[in-house]
């Protein structure tokens, strides 16, 4: 599969899950003075996570551009060196605010890898972590 049919078999999966797509936000964070990028996917969501907003969706979907270029998550000095690390990459995301958790999630994500993405599940190792810290 290409990027772009697994960018949007991810969209497809989860907008049948009844999630709301939402555009990208952009690359040069304006109103957030602790960033300069956006260096994750959830950084355009992090008035919600920290209650500060409510979001318009009780779940969404999306794609964000992310630039890391210094700070804790800095790739630059990867680059080249392996062929995994790049300064620019694009994060999928699915959230939900409330609506569902663990549960849920959970055989979604194995039914994506499984079923739309026909990865062979013989071949996939789930871990778990039993902890509180």
């Amino acid at each position: 599969m290409t990027s772009k049919e697994i960018r949007t078999a991810f969209f497809n999966f989860f907008q049948s899950k009844q999630h709301q797509l939402v555009k990208s936000a952009p690359i040069v964070v304006k109103d957030d003075p602790t960033l300069l990028f956006t260096n994750a996917g959830m950084n355009q969501f992090k008035e919600y996570f920290l209650g500060n907003k409510s979001s318009k969706f009780p779940r969404i979907v999306d794609t964000q551009k992310c630039l890391r270029v210094s700070g804790k998550h800095n790739d630059l000095e990867e680059v080249g060196v392996d062929t995994y690390h790049h300064t620019m990459f694009e994060m999928l995301g699915n959230w939900s605010f409330g609506d569902f958790f663990k549960a849920e999630m959970i055989p979604w994500a194995w039914e994506f890898l499984t079923e739309e993405l026909k990865l062979d599940k013989d071949r996939l190792y789930v871990t778990v972590f039993e902890g509180d810290k």
